[in-house]
């Protein structure tokens, strides 16, 4: 199962980024698009072999999630919108896709009942993701397309980030609703919740290079390594 999100995100996310998305970035067919594709197509092949060995509740799962991954960059018909481009939509269908991927689909495999403290997980990872994605938001204004009517084109840099602020107390306090709840985890997720705030405080919509792209990509990652040193440690 990790091995398939692994690799199945890397081809889903390339082929957004550097398909459909390409001329946001000003990317051409270039030597360094090419060797993304080649890298692509091997993690598609990598996942396709890992979901072979899946169970069928997963790929039941694992089609719902495809096909608005799918309609995410595509249109269902020619010359139609996709997801995307529905005004409002992309933020939360990304965030779903991340809920489901990283939450139901292990906890299904696994064979675990999908019970009160997962339908939690699910809403706090829906939450997080809904979170890091607004300083992409941010900065892309000067890309987006007024018919995306993303929530900065909408609120404004300033009542996006007081938005984003709400979303994250909402996030810290959904932890409280957790039936096995451990002190670790409160400690863990009131870190997170902090990290999360002074990340909307910090950005702007002139961002550094890495701002984004390194260090709110990062959280996910910095979060992770905080759970496993607290549960390894302590």
């Amino acid at each position: 199962m990790s091995y398939f999100a692994f690799f199945s995100t890397m081809a889903s996310y390339n082929f957004i980024k550097y398909g459909v998305e390409a001329e946001k970035y000003i990317l051409v067919a270039n030597r360094y698009h090419k060797n993304i594709q080649f890298v692509s197509f091997i993690a598609l092949g990598c996942a396709l072999y890992h979901a072979y060995f899946l169970p069928i509740q997963v790929w039941i799962i694992m089609g719902y999630l495809l096909v608005l991954t799918g309609l995410y960059a595509l249109p269902l018909i020619p010359k139609a919108k996709n997801l995307r481009s529905w005004g409002g939509l992309k933020i939360f269908i990304v965030a779903l896709v991340w809920a489901g991927t990283t939450v139901i689909l292990p906890v299904v495999a696994a064979e675990h009942y999908l019970g009160w403290d997962v339908w939690i997980a699910v809403f706090q990872r829906f939450v997080l993701v809904f979170i890091l994605l607004l300083p992409f938001e941010i900065r892309d204004l000067k890309y987006d397309t007024p018919d995306l009517r993303t929530l900065p084109q909408r609120f404004g840099v300033s009542r996006t980030k007081t938005i984003g602020a709400w979303v994250a107390m909402l996030f810290f306090v959904a932890t409280f609703l957790i039936d096995d709840l451990s002190r670790l985890e409160i400690i863990a997720k009131g870190i997170l919740f902090l990290v999360l705030g002074m990340v909307l405080l910090m950005t702007k919509r002139i961002q550094k290079k890495y701002f984004s792209s390194f260090w709110v990509e990062s959280i996910p990652i910095f979060w992770w390594g905080m759970v496993w040193i607290f549960y390894t440690f302590f």
